[in-house]
């Protein structure tokens, strides 16, 4: 399947923008943080002066709702950005950004990423990458909440993930760590028993199996059928 990655493109070595000696005028100001499972690196409201890059562990970022309940908008891995709208008008964060697991960061502050870009275009080609993937992923997400039910919106996530990360086995694909049925209720906007229920349904039909590590899809053509 052709790599349909939101957050790298072609021939630009991220952990090289961030986190090695290729740049060494700039490494002064690089830090290397580790944040323990559950522990918030930034809360809404907070300084947006900061870029954030993921050496390893997992991301969540989401916000909340007038009445408190979290919205998750991205899960992030390895290799990705997060908190990027501080290049740009962004003062305060709007969103909170919390490790799912023991996670290491590399962190660069912002006036150091606009210096950087003003040096490479490069750098500046990928943060515009970033931010229109971003607003057409947001457009896609959009779209589904308004045309499609709820098991139509399950299966499309399930496919996306596949696409962003899956691995191809033989005839299958594997995506690893596998996220909680809540995790994707929460993307989807719908609810956990609502995901529980279509995963019994597509497992049931030898479609997909599953566990908390990973997601086994057996016949990706069946599993895209089931979505229209």
């Amino acid at each position: 399947m052709k790599d349909q990655s939101l957050w790298f493109l072609e021939n630009i070595d991220v952990s090289g923008i961030f986190c090695s000696n290729k740049m060494s005028e700039h490494n002064a100001l690089h830090t290397n943080k580790v944040f323990k499972k559950n522990e918030y690196i930034y809360l809404p409201d907070q300084s947006s002066d900061k870029i954030y890059f993921i050496a390893s562990g997992r991301i969540k970022v989401g916000s909340y709702n007038q009445g408190g309940k979290e919205i998750t908008k991205a899960l992030l891995a390895k290799g990705e950005v997060f908190g990027e709208l501080a290049i740009i008008s962004e003062d305060k964060r709007r969103d909170f950004a919390i490790a799912l697991e023991e996670s290491e960061i590399c962190v660069l502050p912002v006036s150091e990423m606009k210096a950087m870009m003003k040096d490479h275009n490069s750098i500046s080609l990928f943060f515009m990458r970033i931010m229109g993937s971003k607003v057409l992923e947001m457009e896609n997400r959009l779209e589904s909440l308004v045309f499609k039910d709820s098991r139509s919106r399950i299966i499309d996530y399930l496919l996306e993930m596949v696409e962003k990360r899956g691995q191809r086995i033989g005839y299958e694909w594997v995506v690893r760590n596998f996220i909680t049925h809540q995790e994707i209720a929460n993307l989807t906007a719908t609810s956990r028993q609502t995901v529980t229920t279509i995963l019994n349904e597509l497992r049931n039909k030898n479609i997909i199996t599953f566990n908390r590590k990973r997601l086994l899809v057996r016949d990706l053509d069946m599993l895209k059928s089931e979505g229209v």
